[in-house]
Formats: structure tokens, sequence, C-alpha cells
């Protein structure tokens, strides 16, 4: 009994055994304290492999780090280089947009880290076999050259859409060839004119050519423009890395037939966006329209992916920053109408990415216009948001549908607009009361 009770009672805690127990506290806490700087410094390392990858979102290009003032000023040093100061500002073009470069500037280097004849120079890439023929995707991705005013060609075109009046909105939507289906349901759902309740609106299908061997495509898309007069074509290959080159498209139309308009958005062809409260709650038409106005979804300190075997892949000799600017997500953006020709002429001094949003950011920071945040975050959603009525009349976008959920969900959202938190909260208190009467837990 006396050795069960003495091994039972607590260690008599003497001086030296609480030093000992402090010492070991004190050096748990600062192991913990070093792993943790460890994994810090480790974790913005664009150098690891991995590290670069795409952030749980598809539409973010990769992680996102800590700014520092040397990232600062490598950024601001490569975006000079980027593009190349000029003593006048380029003319409007008369033509259409090219990716092909004039004759004198087929040789032409550009300058990366900074003007003046002291920076490295890096070799502008074989252009004209970049994003002309497209057949590989190394040749997709060879976007180091400028564009100039030698036009892609029209093969289909609405130069008269603004004749008669202009537009207090034009919806530019990227659209591929064979998705006929999308703008259909587009057409019948919030591209459709009775969206803008009597204010001017233009809704456009931006497109490129699909195979040079699929004619029954093309001779569909054009009877497809005969019927409705809301497709703009130029035969370039409709790729995922000719984006740039379909919004610039875009941009273009939009400065050369239509440089009045009073607002713009560009957006997707598997987007819900709510054109009614684009119009009534952001860009008010009771107000005067702004100037130099761009706002979307605000992407801050994304730094290029490294990793090639991803598809927003940034080769560090075409853009050799550590980050991007700011830019907003491609998804949806919406810009002032005076925005498109600044972008545009912009786009001539700069050298093309793939990344059509970060490249029109790169424009914006040329213009020194930073896009300005939306008066609520989550007015544009670049991932799918969980429909109900309530959250849907109260947003402007939300991406990844198919035709079929798209005219769905707008048709519910136009039966219950006018009361549409109202009736989520009555369904919400119908299931509460059905479940404690069954007696089942809530979800």
């Amino acid at each position: 009994m006396q050795w069960r009770r003495r091994h039972c009672c607590p260690i008599k805690m003497t001086w030296t055994v609480k030093r000992s127990l402090f010492r070991t506290h004190v050096a748990g806490l600062v192991s913990l304290a070093l792993l943790f700087a460890v994994f810090l410094f480790f974790s913005h390392q664009d150098w690891l492999p991995g590290h670069s990858g795409p952030r749980e979102n598809p539409l973010a290009y990769t992680v996102r780090g800590l700014r520092s003032p040397k990232g600062e000023a490598n950024q601001s040093n490569s975006l000079r280089g980027l593009w190349r100061e000029t003593g006048n500002v380029a003319p409007k073009p008369l033509l259409n947009l090219s990716s092909q470069q004039g004759e004198g500037a087929a040789g032409e280097a550009a300058v990366v880290g900074g003007g003046g004849g002291g920076g490295a120079r890096m070799g502008v890439m074989g252009l004209g076999d970049s994003m002309s023929t497209n057949n590989t995707l190394e040749k997709e991705m060879g976007v180091g050259g400028r564009l100039s005013a030698q036009p892609y060609r029209y093969i289909l075109n609405e130069p008269f859409k603004c004749r008669d009046s202009t537009p207090f909105l034009i919806l530019l939507i990227a659209a591929e060839p064979g998705q006929a289906n999308a703008r259909n349901a587009i057409r019948q759902t919030w591209g459709n004119e009775s969206v803008a309740m009597g204010l001017g609106f233009v809704c456009l299908f931006l497109l490129g050519t699909g195979k040079s061997s699929d004619t029954l495509l093309q001779s569909r898309i054009e009877e497809e423009s005969r019927v409705y007069h809301d497709i703009i074509q130029q035969d370039y290959q409709d790729t995922y890395y000719n984006l740039t080159i379909k919004t610039l498209m875009g941009m273009n139309w939009v400065a050369t037939y239509c440089p009045h308009a009073s607002y713009v958005m560009k957006t997707d062809s598997d987007m819900f966006v709510n054109t009614e409260y684009l119009i009534q709650k952001l860009l008010k038409p009771e107000m005067p329209p702004r100037q130099r106005y761009f706002t979307g979804y605000l992407m801050r300190g994304y730094a290029p992916n490294r990793n090639k075997d991803s598809k927003w892949y940034m080769p560090p000799e075409v853009y050799p920053s550590e980050r991007y600017p700011i830019f907003c997500s491609g998804t949806g953006y919406v810009f002032s109408g005076d925005m498109a020709e600044l972008i545009y002429q912009a786009s001539l001094s700069i050298r093309r990415l793939h990344l059509e949003d970060v490249y029109v950011g790169i424009c914006l920071a040329k213009l020194r216009i930073e896009p300005a945040p939306p008066p609520n975050e989550f007015l544009f959603n670049h991932w799918r948001v969980s429909y109900s009525s309530c959250k849907y009349s109260h947003l402007i976008t939300s991406h990844q549908f198919q035709p079929n959920e798209l005219i769905k969900y707008w048709n519910h959202l136009q039966s219950n607009k006018h009361n549409a938190c109202i009736n989520m909260a009555k369904e919400k208190s119908g299931r509460h009361r059905h479940r404690k009467f069954h007696g089942e837990r809530p979800p």
C-alpha cells in the first residue's frame, strides 16, 4: 500500500525541475517559430517545383505572394520593357486587327529591364508563324511580337449596328465557332435586347475561324449571321491562345464603329450575366456616363505561372517580372466606352501575351489607369455560384453554365426577381417547419 501511495503522489517541484521544464518549453517554442519561418520562406519561392501552379479556381494563374520593394521595382522595369515609348500616339487604324508585323518591325528587339540602350535585349519571337497558323502549341505560344494595324480580314461584320442610335451598353461575348447552342441561349436570356428596358443595347459574338476543312460549320455560322446580325468574325484561328486577338478585335470594333457607346462589357459564352442588375445598379443610366472607367473581379498580386505543363504557363523570357499588374478576370469586366480605343491604341506598342485578361491589365498599367473595385465584392464571380433567386438577383456574373441551365435559371430568376429574397425566406421557413414536424435534423 505504501509503494502504491508513494508512486501515485505528484513529483516534488524543486527549483531544478522547474528550470528544466521552463527550458524545455522555451526550446519547443523556438523550434516551432523557426519551422514557421522556414515554411513562410519556402512558400514564396517561385523556383520550387509546382509552386506556381494554378489556384483552386481554374481561372487564377498562380499563387499569390508577398510583395516587396524589390518585386515592385522588378515589375515596374519589366512593364517598361513590354512597351516602347514613342513621341507620338499611334494613329487610329482605318483597318482592323492583325498580329502580323510591318516591314520595319520584323527585326525589332524588345528592351527588358527599363528604357535606354543599356538594358538586356530579347529578340522578338517568330510572330508570323505564331498566331496565324497555330498548328502547334509551340507556335501558339510564340507571343513575343507586337500588333500592328495590318488587318485580319473580316469574314463577318456588322458595321452599321450603331448608325441609327448610340447604345448605352455593348456586350462583347467571346464564343467558339461551334457554340451555336450557347449563342442561342444567350439571345433568349441575358443577351436579349429586352433586358435594356428601352436603353440602347448591342450584343455581339466574337469569333475566329474553325478548322479550315470544316466548311459546313462556316456555312452554318454565316447563315446564323444572316438571321441575327450579331456575329463579328475575322480570319484568325479560334483557339484559347488567341483570346487576346479576339478581345482586341472587339475593342477595335467598338472604337471604329461605335465610339460613343456609354459602356462595354466583355464576357464569355459560358457565363450567367444579370444584365438588368448590371445596368440599373452598377452603370446607373440616370447618372452621367463615367470616363476612363474599368471594373470587374480584381486580381491582385498574381505571379506568372512558370510550370511548363500548365495551361497558364508564362515563359520568363516573355514576361520576366515577378508579378502581374492588377487585372480583372476575363470572365467578365466592364469599362466605359472611351476605354476601347485607349486599350487598343496601347496594345499597338505592347508585346502580345496569350493570357488575355493579364494583357488587358498591362495595357491599363501603360495607360496608368487602375481598375476600380466594384461596389460589392460579390458582384463579379469567376466561379460558379450556387443558384438561388435571391443571390442571383444581386450579382452580375457567375461562371460555367451549360445552355440549358442558362435558360432554366434565367427564366426562374425572371419569374421571381421582384420578390426573390422574400420567396427564399418563405421556402427556408417552410423547410424548417417540415423538418420540425417530422422530427428531422437540419442538414
